[in-house]
C-alpha cells in the first residue's frame, strides 16, 4: 500500500458548544480526487481550512507524506505543498499576470521563471489574452480560473477547493469543471467541497460526506 499524502486520526474541532467535526480517519492518497459534500453548516469550509492551517483543530496524530507532523504551529512544508482556494478568490487590484505570479515572486523565483510559469498557467485556465487586464473587470468565472491558475503555478501537492462553481452557470461553470481533470493528470490531490452534481459526476472522483460531525467515504455514484 503507497503512503498517503495526508492522513489525519481522530480529528475534532469545537465551535462555541457545538463539536463541528469528529473525525476518526481522514486519509488523503497521492494524486486522487475526493468530492467533500454535506448540507450548509457541516463543517466542509471548516474542515478545508483546517488542512490548510487557516483554523485550528484538536489532532491525535497527523503524517504528511508518511512523515509524522503536528499541525500547530503549521508545518512549513504542508504550507508550500497545500493551497487552499477560497469561494470568492480575492484578487488584487493588479493586472491578471501579477496575480498569478504573486505567489511564485513571494517564493524568491527568478523572473524568466515566474514568467514561463505564469504565461503556461494563462494558457491553461483560458484567459491568456485577459493578461493585462485588471482584476474589476473579470466575470465571476474569468476570477475563478484566475485563482485555480494561481493555485496551479505553486506546484502544489494537494489542492483544497471550496464550492469553485457555486456562484456560476452555465458555460462558466463547465470552463472551470473542465479544468479538474488536468490538475489530476499532473499529480495533484485535490479536495473539492460542493453540491454541485456536474462536479461530483467528474470521473475519478471519490466521494467524502459529513454528517453530524463524521466523515463518511461513499461512491460517487451515491445520492447526497
Amino acid at each position: 500500500m503507497t503512503r498517503p499524502l495526508l492522513q489525519l486520526h481522530r480529528l475534532q474541532k469545537t465551535v462555541g458548544q457545538r463539536l463541528l467535526l469528529d473525525i476518526d480517519l481522514l486519509r488523503i492518497e497521492p494524486g486522487s480526487a475526493y468530492v467533500l459534500t454535506g448540507a450548509n453548516g457541516s463543517g466542509k469550509s471548516t474542515l478545508l481550512r483546517v488542512l490548510a492551517g487557516l483554523a485550528s483543530a484538536d489532532i491525535a496524530q497527523a503524517s504528511f507524506g508518511g512523515d509524522p507532523v503536528r499541525l500547530s504551529p503549521y508545518p512549513h512544508a504542508m504550507r508550500n505543498a497545500i493551497v487552499y482556494v477560497h469561494q470568492h478568490p480575492v484578487l488584487f487590484s493588479t493586472s491578471l499576470f501579477h496575480n498569478i505570479a504573486y505567489g511564485l515572486i513571494a517564493r524568491g523565483m527568478a523572473k524568466a521563471e515566474v514568467a514561463r510559469r505564469v504565461e503556461e498557467a494563462m494558457s491553461w485556465a483560458g484567459v491568456s489574452h485577459l493578461r493585462s487586464s485588471r482584476t474589476a473587470v473579470l466575470s465571476g468565472g474569468e476570477k475563478q480560473r484566475v485563482a485555480l491558475a494561481r493555485a496551479k503555478v505553486l506546484s502544489p501537492r494537494l489542492l483544497l477547493l471550496d464550492e469553485p462553481t457555486a456562484n456560476l452557470d452555465g458555460r462558466a461553470k463547465e470552463q472551470v469543471i473542465a479544468l479538474i481533470p488536468s490538475l489530476l493528470e499532473a499529480g495533484n490531490s485535490i479536495v473539492i467541497a460542493c453540491h454541485d452534481r456536474d462536479l461530483i459526476a467528474v470521473p475519478g472522483m471519490q466521494r467524502m460526506k459529513l454528517r453530524d460531525g463524521h466523515l463518511q467515504f461513499r461512491s460517487s455514484s451515491a445520492h447526497s
